[in-house]
């Protein structure tokens, strides 16, 4: 009898896991369980779904031959019987249990933030507030635009300012609340920064940095947000793109051991036997990555283990990229050192073309890179930062494309 492998989440880490699998073994039995209503889908091209870009039906992502059940949840997880139990009351066996639960989108202390006429704070978000996480969230954002004015993207991480370059494509007015002195501050330097607020400022998206959204206004509605300095934006349409968090209650429930995420070894192996988690809902050598490509390495991995290979995972180098519109942005590795560490800086900026480029060495090779607002040289500075490959003589060479004015 076939090993039955299941795999608890259908998202980018489930679908790229499966897909792995049975290219190495066509007749693995893997089963995996979403509870999204959809087959696995690239959530990195939401944007693109909201502003019509591409229709949703083409982001999906191949899962090959592996049963996919949609719209079921697992409830429980009974690691002595190796069984889950589904949220219809039904029982499903594994030989091999993977999870990759993905995150939950955090949401921010904000005052009036759920309808009051439910159950206060604890009850529906009011009408015209939105996540931004999911394909269903997309369809419900999507649906609210042409009958919103003005809109207030709480949260300037990449997700927020996808969301706000996709609302202001649709033509809306739209406002970036943001804690941090600048956006994207996980990814870019304070330069890289200032170059994405003027970018956006172009494209009338306004910014307002170093501010916390105190409390909404409207009874079940949406009608505005107030900041903590007490300055109110108008807005009918709010979007909370504050970060996500590890999905780890099935986990901690099963009795596996949870910190921030479910805690994993190089092999991605859990606390229990025959256990192995992926994605976003992990936790490796005290790191919660949530981004795509270290969510791929890990399935990679895992798929290789899987199927007797040696194969061990060592951690991700970091990188982010926004692309396919009026903003284009591609940062990755350590791109503001420490003062005093042994680095060199090159930075190229043209405020007139809305661009900012920035490369971080040490001797000869490349630790970090910021590209703002011309993508060309990305493909040469991704490949010698994954590869740890030797950097030209003259570094210029990585940021001016060849036959460019210079």
């Amino acid at each position: 009898m076939r090993r039955q492998i299941a795999v608890v989440g259908a998202g980018m880490a489930a679908a790229r896991l499966t897909a792995q699998l049975l290219a190495r073994d066509p007749g693995a039995a893997v089963t995996l369980f979403g509870d999204e209503a959809y087959a696995p889908y690239n959530r990195a091209l939401l944007a693109d779904v909201l502003t019509g870009r591409l229709p949703a039906g083409t982001i999906g992502l191949p899962s090959s031959s592996a049963q996919v059940r949609t719209g079921v949840e697992v409830v429980a997880v009974d690691t002595a019987a190796r069984t889950l139990e589904l949220a219809d009351g039904s029982i499903a066996g594994y030989d091999t249990l993977v999870f990759a639960t993905g995150s939950n989108p955090v949401l921010p202390p904000i005052r009036n933030l759920h309808c009051t006429s439910n159950t206060g704070e604890g009850g529906e978000l009011k009408q015209g507030v939105h996540a931004f996480r999911t394909l269903a969230d997309c369809a419900r954002l999507a649906a609210a635009v042409p009958g919103a004015r003005r809109a207030v993207v709480i949260g300037g991480g990449i997700l927020g300012v996808s969301a706000a370059r996709a609302l202001a494509a649709l033509g809306l007015p739209v406002e970036i609340v943001h804690q941090a002195p600048y956006l994207m501050e996980r990814h870019l330097d304070e330069d890289g920064g200032t170059a994405l607020h003027r970018a956006l400022d172009r494209l009338g998206v306004a910014v307002y940095a170093e501010n916390r959204a105190k409390s909404l206004h409207g009874k079940d509605r949406a009608e505005g947000v107030t900041l903590a300095n007490g300055y109110r934006l108008d807005a009918d349409l709010v979007v909370l793109a504050c970060g996500a968090r590890p999905r780890v209650g099935l986990a901690r429930a099963a009795g596996l051991e949870v910190r921030t995420g479910i805690v994993v070894d190089d092999g991605l192996a859990t606390s229990a036997p025959d256990i192995y988690a992926i994605g976003d809902c992990t936790e490796h050598r005290g790191v919660v990555h949530g981004l795509s490509g270290p969510a791929w390495e890990q399935a990679d991995v895992l798929a290789a283990r899987l199927c007797g290979a040696e194969a061990a995972y060592g951690g991700s180098r970091i990188g982010a990229r926004l692309t396919a519109g009026p903003v284009e942005i591609a940062a990755f590795g350590d791109v503001d050192p420490v003062a005093g560490d042994a680095h060199d800086v090159i930075r190229l900026a043209d405020p007139t073309r809305g661009t900012y480029k920035k490369l971080v060495l040490r001797g000869d090779r490349l630790v970090g890179a910021i590209l703002v607002g011309d993508l060309a040289t990305v493909g040469a500075l991704t490949h010698a930062y994954e590869r740890d490959e030797p950097v030209p003589a003259d570094p210029l060479h990585l940021l001016i494309p060849q036959g460019a004015p210079q």
